[in-house]
């Protein structure tokens, strides 16, 4: 496991996955974006689902993060908010199992510390969504391997919370352990701020391999196509 995070230290992340409904979402397209991460120097990539997962895992060589986002009714977590998501990654071959580690209440009554040694006893590597350095505090004591900033900004505690969460990096820095920074990264300047806070790898998604939104954002830029005739070609 030691050498799997030697592999991500210093190293750029994808996350590769698409919003419910969008043409993106099939198992091979993330497939496809997961290898063109990896050809192009992605020392690992972030994936969720088990279909994609399974598609992702044939392809590549390097480590795959994997996560299952699950709602449960009554519930905030839902990035792999169970021992059934964390099983299912497992059956995956994926690596490292990445997981929403806040204080809030979980479904099933299931405690922090039965996710981890679920992950463990599968053989792989407990990746701690924070949102605070507390969580990952807390997380690291329980035996997680990896603190990542993941959910900074999307609780109601860190709400508005400027991204990248280079303070939070910082903090989880000086908590020990190996650190990701992830959110809010659009830039390579902004991943290498990320870095020079005290990250040992950073992962991007939305920037690089989120097509809705960078298409969103272009055409959000424009001005009105109102003046535009069908005899004006280009």
């Amino acid at each position: 496991m030691k050498k799997t995070l030697e592999q991500l230290r210093g190293g750029l992340i994808v996350s590769c996955q698409a919003k419910p409904g969008s043409a993106l979402d099939d198992p091979s397209i993330i497939a496809a974006l997961a290898r063109a991460a990896q050809d192009n120097g992605a020392v690992a990539v972030r994936i969720q689902g088990a279909a994609n997962l399974r598609a992702v895992r044939s392809l590549l060589t390097v480590p795959v993060i994997g996560l299952i986002k699950r709602t449960y009714e009554g519930f905030e977590p839902y990035i792999t908010p169970t021992v059934t998501e964390v099983d299912a990654i497992l059956e995956t071959g994926a690596e490292i199992v990445a997981f929403d580690a806040t204080d809030r209440p979980r479904p099933l009554g299931e405690a922090l510390e039965v996710l981890i040694e679920a992950i463990h006893r599968g053989g792989a590597l407990a990746m701690a969504d924070c949102a605070t350095v507390t969580d990952a505090e807390h997380a690291t004591a329980l035996g997680s391997d990896i603190s990542a900033s993941t959910l900074t900004g999307y609780t109601k505690e860190t709400e508005g919370t400027p991204l990248p969460a280079l303070d939070v990096v910082r903090g989880l820095r000086a908590a020990g352990g190996f650190v990701i920074c992830e959110g809010g990264i659009h830039s390579p300047q902004a991943g290498r701020a990320a870095m020079d806070a005290g990250a040992d790898a950073i992962v991007v998604g939305t920037a690089i391999t989120n097509v809705d939104w960078l298409v969103e954002q272009f055409a959000a830029a424009l001005p009105s196509r109102s003046w535009l005739h069908e005899d004006r070609l280009y």
